[in-house]
This record gives C-alpha cells, structure tokens and sequence, in this order.
C-alpha cells in the first residue's frame, strides 16, 4: 500500500472519468457481449477488421471531464476481450493494427494529461483471447460451456504474457497516476496472477502509482489491518455506494472509489437511454464524498470514438453545477457529523458544506454545529451571507443552529450548498 502522501492527489479529486471502449463498440451492446452470446474468437475478428474510429479525439474528452469537474481518468488499455489499445510489442491483437493504426493510448494519456488531469489506465486480468486463458469450465468465458476449447497451453504462458503488457504500459507511457486492474474471481485471484511479483514489478517503474484492489477477490484485505502486499490502495465498490463508507476493523477510514455507470453499460449499447440525470449524479457524488470516497463515473464512446450526445449533456450540466459548488466536493471528505435529514455535510478543515436536497420548510437548521463556534455562513455559489436566526420560532429549540437561506436566496433544485466556517 502506498503512503498517505501519495494517495492525497486522489483523496483530494474525488471525481473522475471512467472510459471502457473497445472492439465491443461496433456490436454496441455492451462490453460483456462476447460473453452474453458465447461469441468465439474467429466471430468476433470482423470487428477488429472493421475497428476504424475516425472521429477518435481524446482532447475532446479530456475537456468534456475538465468541464464537467473531475480531475482524473481511467482508460481502458485492455478490457475482456484481450483487444489492447496500445501498441504492445507481445500481440498484433491491438489498435495499431486495425485500420486506424494509432496508438489510443498514448494519445488519451497526452491528451488528458494536456488538461492538467490525473491519468489512470484499466487492465484486464481476464483475457478471452489469448489461448492460454482458461476457457472451458471457467465462469466467465465465452467458450466455457465449448470443450473444443479445454485448456492446451499453459496458464503460466498467459500470466508470462500479461506481466510484459502491464510492464510495458508502466514503462512506456510516462508516469502513470493510477492502475485499475480488473478482476479476480473463484480460484482466479491473489497469487494465481502472481501478484506480488506483479505489483513490485509496478512499483519498481512506478514509484508514486496508485493501485486498486483487484487483485483480490471478494473482502479486501485493506480492511483487515493487515493488508496484503498486493491488497493495492484504495476499494473500488461498482455500481454501489457504500452505506457507510468504509472502514477497517479498527475503524479507520479506507480509501475507497466507487465506479459507477452513467446509463446501464460500460462499453456503448445503442439501446440503453437509462441515463442517470445530472441531479441524480451531482447528489450522488456528494453522497460519495460526505462518506469519504471518490465517484468514477463511467462513459461508453461508440465505434466511432465519439462519447454519446446525452453523456456529454449531463456531464455539461454537472459542470454547471461544480463550477459554483466544486469547492464543497474537491478536497473534502468526512464532516464527522451525523446525516442531516435535509442532505449531507462535507468537510475541509474548519469549513464545513451543508449540502441541501430536501428544501425544508422555513429555516435550514444546522445540527451538529453549535452557534457559539460559527465564524460565517455564506451561500457557496455566490457569497451571499447568511445569518444564524434566533427569534420566536426557534426559541423552543436551544439546541439547534438555524440559518435562513430563502427567501433571500432561491434553494437550486440540484443541491444548495451552504459554507459554514468554524472558528479556530
């Protein structure tokens, strides 16, 4: 596990860009198609002749996320089906060979990179390519039901073959913040990817580069006091929040980020328009922040290289929303205080956020803070000051702190978020 001091960029951010692209575009349903529909190699090569993203421009995207708040982003490098979007010197199975014949990675990175982001790369564990992945009899394969494809090359070929592109990635590609790896299951985890091997072979090159916890399955060892030496940085929960964020058995906070998608996919599905909307994505990354995690929020660009017209909309309106309240997400964390049930505190130092969803009636009460230790109360999108209110209402509740935002103030239908500012 990396120090505190290298995992402060990212406590920090706690908001990023999630990007699954791939082969799996051109069919467009979804990035576990080849699994759903049994797909073999040999079906599945006509999308690597086709691959041909034209419109492919990750400066685009890099601006799209400055845009919309976050500070980082995750790639994909390899996903399930073994297509790498790099040019990887130990396959020809790989961008640089299709039609389009560039390097997606090293232009994401240089992009990204451009706007002043953190940049992270996803590898995949799992390889339905490679013939010495096991195949039939595994959970997850395409072919696992197809004993025509038992296994005849051995495993130790493919972990031989996947160290070297992990190598590669973190030796080729300048620095790299983050790596996501992705994902361990049944007998498929810890030591079978040679893991310890494979993690200080990552931080030999990569001294400063955080890391999930993949690598193992189910429980993470983070939690236990006693983590691995492969248990990685932080937790990577998917499509959940955690109820009460995360913590050890000794009831210290764990890093933790939670990858979530923005419809119901990773990689395109023309057919998904179960879109999150952005009211639902700004609370939600609130939630993740008040419990002291991070939100990597995903995108699915299609066959062409192109992020959906509808993600861009709602990742243009989160923005909106980060430009005048990002201050109460960015460097935040933990309040120590309990859920108030209007919405959620944040904290930074002696600034705390009130986060307000549920507008109440009159007042907006402040539990947890005591009027005595307030030094300001400011409405964060424009400075506005507000005041702690002490009249005939609120004499029954002595207890209490109260301030007044509307009607002063409209509450904004997303979250209102009120500065409180403590006194040292």
């Amino acid at each position: 596990m990396q120090n505190q001091e290298s995992l402060q960029w990212f406590m920090n951010a706690r908001f990023g860009m999630f990007i699954h692209w791939g082969l799996y575009a051109i069919p467009a349903r979804g990035e576990w198609v080849r699994n759903g529909e049994f797909i073999s190699n040999e079906e599945y090569q006509k999308y690597f002749e086709e691959f041909n993203p034209t419109q492919y421009d990750p400066r685009q995207w890099a601006k799209i996320a400055k845009k919309a708040g976050m500070k980082y982003a995750v790639m994909t490098a390899k996903h399930h089906d073994g297509f790498c979007l790099f040019d990887s010197q130990l396959t020809d199975y790989k961008s640089t060979n299709t039609l389009c014949k560039r390097d997606l990675v090293a232009e994401y990175l240089e992009a990204f990179r451009a706007e002043g982001l953190k940049v992270g790369l996803y590898y995949s564990l799992i390889d339905w390519h490679h013939p010495a992945y096991p195949a039939y009899g595994d959970r997850h394969h395409p072919m696992r039901n197809n004993p025509d494809y038992a296994q005849r090359d051995p495993f130790e070929n493919y972990i031989a073959y996947m160290h070297g592109q992990v190598e590669e990635l973190c030796t080729r590609y300048g620095q790299l913040d983050l790596l996501w790896f992705d994902f361990s299951y049944d007998d498929m985890t810890g030591e079978k990817w040679q893991a310890t091997k494979l993690v200080n072979m990552v931080r030999s090159h990569q001294k400063n580069i955080l890391i999930d916890n993949r690598l193992e399955a189910g429980k993470s060892s983070l939690l236990s006091g006693k983590p691995n030496i492969y248990s990685g940085d932080f937790v990577s929960p998917e499509q959940i929040i955690p109820p009460e964020g995360i913590k050890d058995v000794n009831g210290n906070p764990v890093p933790w980020e939670a990858c979530i998608t923005l419809n119901d996919h990773w990689g395109y599905c023309s057919s998904d328009f179960n879109y999150k909307s952005s009211e639902m994505v700004v609370r939600k990354l609130i939630e993740c922040v008040s419990k002291g995690g991070n939100l990597l929020l995903n995108v699915g660009p299609d066959a062409k290289g192109v992020i959906p017209r509808e993600s861009v909309e709602i990742l243009a309106q989160v923005g909106d929303w980060m430009e005048q309240n990002g201050e109460s997400i960015v460097g935040c964390g933990y309040a120590g205080l309990d859920k108030p049930e209007w919405g959620r505190y944040t904290r930074n130092g002696n600034c705390i956020y009130a986060h307000v969803i549920d507008q109440p009636i009159g007042y907006l009460s402040l539990p947890g803070i005591p009027a005595e230790k307030v030094k300001s109360i400011r409405l964060l999108r424009d400075g506005s000051e507000l005041h702690i209110i002490r009249d005939w209402i609120t004499e029954s509740y002595p207890d209490l702190t109260f301030t007044s935002i509307a009607p002063l103030c409209k509450y904004d239908k997303t979250a209102t978020v009120v500065k409180i500012v403590l006194k040292d």
